[in-house]
């Protein structure tokens, strides 16, 4: 597979984080794949946003899972842009998606569109919790999954092994040549975050990883000259 960038939800660092506006720059700008993050509402709604709480990304207050969809598409998620829902994300652009979720109830809700959907193709799903990757990969079959670390040792290959997942997204400031080497006998893909400077992109390419995660959409376009 050719060296891939991924636009962290969407293209945060010039537009509102985890928007369709996000999403919609994000794909014009010509990165490969699409992230985003998924919290329930409190009446069942995927939502696509980072955090448990909406203080940071909206002019709101309180918890995502405290509110309803109708509560939570009051609130600016940044220049007048809504709180999105999954579909709506699926609907507004055509390129494939991770779905990063943060729990096993997240993972029964995306399974449900998932499937009805039939999304294997599409969308991979990622998660810092092996629970939730278990989880989905028993609730939809064929899917594609990874294992998200920020501090993180070689026993990260055995985590992503044991849930089936078939990659890794690692944070790059704790990456290592052995970690790397040890995905790779384990025929693991592995993509690093956040990779927003040319020094970052100048690493992940050293090592030779997969893609990379990124806020920024000038790093699609010098990657293809970075060695």
């Amino acid at each position: 597979m050719n060296f891939v960038t991924i636009g962290h939800r969407g293209v945060m660092g010039v537009e509102p984080e985890n928007t369709l506006r996000s999403f919609v720059a994000a794909q014009a700008a010509g990165l490969d794949i699409l992230e985003l993050d998924l919290h329930l509402s409190k009446d069942g709604a995927l939502v696509v946003m980072h955090d448990a709480d909406v203080g940071r990304t909206t002019d709101g207050e309180g918890a995502v899972a405290d509110k309803t969809l109708a509560e939570l598409r009051d609130l600016d998620a940044g220049d007048g842009e809504r709180v999105p829902v999954f579909e709506e994300v699926l609907d507004a652009v055509t390129a494939p998606l991770q779905a990063e979720i943060k729990d096993v109830a997240a993972a029964r809700a995306l399974a449900e569109v998932m499937n009805g959907r039939d999304l294997t193709g599409r969308v991979e799903v990622l998660s810092f919790h092996d629970e939730a990757l278990a989880e989905i990969t028993r609730l939809v079959p064929g899917v594609r999954t990874a294992l998200v670390a920020s501090r993180y040792g070689t026993d990260v290959v055995e985590r992503a092994t044991a849930v089936g997942a078939g990659a890794l997204v690692l944070n790059i400031r704790r990456l290592t040549l052995e970690i790397v080497e040890h995905a790779r006998a384990a025929e693991l893909r592995i993509i690093g975050w956040v990779v927003n400077t040319q020094d970052d992109l100048r690493l992940v390419r050293a090592l030779q990883l997969d893609g990379a995660t990124t806020d920024y959409p000038e790093i699609k376009r010098t990657g293809r000259f970075t060695a």
